[in-house]
């Protein structure tokens, strides 16, 4: 089969290599469609950092079932979507079920796992990672529920969002997830702090209110949207220092500050602002299970909208190489691109 092998900073290559076979209670997928995630785009620009040169990527992806083992669930054919973490479900994490902290995490996709990654023609998974896709939910979008997984998660390390105000910071594609995942919720209002206009003009629609924070100081005004309060919980997707600052001014006193980034900076705290406001600061790792079969409910009764918009690109694999340039390059008029190894590709 086709698959999309990494070797290092700026070096993706698609080869040939076998077709991963199923080990007991595993199914073979055939993929449809896999994103390129901010991770993988981390380690293309500045790796190897977590990624081990070799292997197949792609986490974010679904398909159909092509081989079930004997007494399965599934049906041949079946659209599912794949929950891509690889625990090893004995350590003290996984015992108290925080498995997205398993000591041994790993992803299909970005592990060396024998399972492969998304970013081929199959990957073999074990069954209890693979959810039926309602048939609410095309397999043309499905892909992007694992982003949604991860906002979910975010939104979760805060006991309630009911009455509140809320900003996120950057309208990539997890930020706009986070958005569609607070719609759900009863919160007061959506803000999102971006300064790419193509990104600005996909976040319209999904909040109450996009602000440019290279034309305006965005606390200011959020102050003047709260009758001064300042908002009460800052989603930090964008994890660059300038953010960090923008967060700890805009946020109220006693307000939550939650870190949903990938830093490739030191995470250096405005000191002030978090002692005089007494900010509490956490942080959003990942998803577990209980968060994937959470979203899948909720998405197959048509409570997340707006999950189309994130997105803009659909490519082939044979030229995966040319959609982390776009991303690397022209990043501020992407959001997800999806790619496929059925599209036919460019010449």
């Amino acid at each position: 089969m086709r698959a999309a092998r990494y070797y290092g900073k700026k070096d993706i290559r698609v080869e040939e290599v076998p077709i991963p076979k199923p080990g007991p209670n595993q199914c073979l997928i055939e993929i449809e469609w896999c994103g390129i995630c901010g991770s993988d785009l981390h380690e293309y620009i500045m790796g190897p950092v977590m990624f081990q040169p070799g292997i197949t990527i792609g986490h974010e992806f679904c398909g159909r079932v092509k081989e079930a083992p004997r007494g399965s669930k599934l049906q041949i054919g079946q659209a599912v979507m794949i929950d891509p973490r690889v625990v090893c479900s004995s350590c003290s994490p996984c015992k108290r079920s925080n498995d997205h902290c398993c000591q041994k995490l790993g992803f299909l996709g970005c592990s060396p796992t024998p399972g492969g990654g998304g970013l081929s023609e199959f990957v073999a998974a074990d069954e209890d990672m693979l959810y039926p896709l309602p048939d609410t939910i095309g397999l043309d979008y499905a892909a992007i529920i694992e982003p949604l997984v991860v906002a979910y998660h975010a939104i979760k390390t805060v006991p309630t969002l009911e009455g509140l105000d809320v900003l996120i910071l950057g309208g990539g594609p997890i930020g706009l997830a986070v958005a569609i995942v607070l719609q759900a919720e009863k919160v007061k209002s959506i803000s999102v702090s971006e300064p790419a206009e193509a990104r600005k003009a996909q976040a319209k629609g999904l909040v109450d209110r996009v602000i440019d924070p290279t034309s305006v100081k965005v606390g200011d005004v959020l102050r003047e949207a709260t009758d001064g309060k300042g908002v009460d919980i800052v989603f930090d997707c964008a994890g660059v220092p300038a953010g960090l600052d923008t967060a700890f001014d805009s946020v109220t006193q006693g307000g939550t500050y939650v870190s949903v980034a990938l830093w490739e900076k030191p995470f250096t705290i405005p000191f002030l602002n978090f002692l005089f406001k007494e900010v509490t600061i956490l942080a959003s790792c990942c998803y577990n299970r209980a968060d994937f079969a959470a979203v899948m409910k909720v998405i197959g009764e048509g409570k997340y909208n707006g999950y189309e918009k994130l997105v803009t690109s659909r490519i082939p694999l044979e030229d995966v190489s040319k959609g982390f340039e776009e991303l690397v390059n022209n990043k501020d008029n992407q959001i997800k691109i999806m790619i496929s190894p059925k599209l036919r590709a460019s010449t």
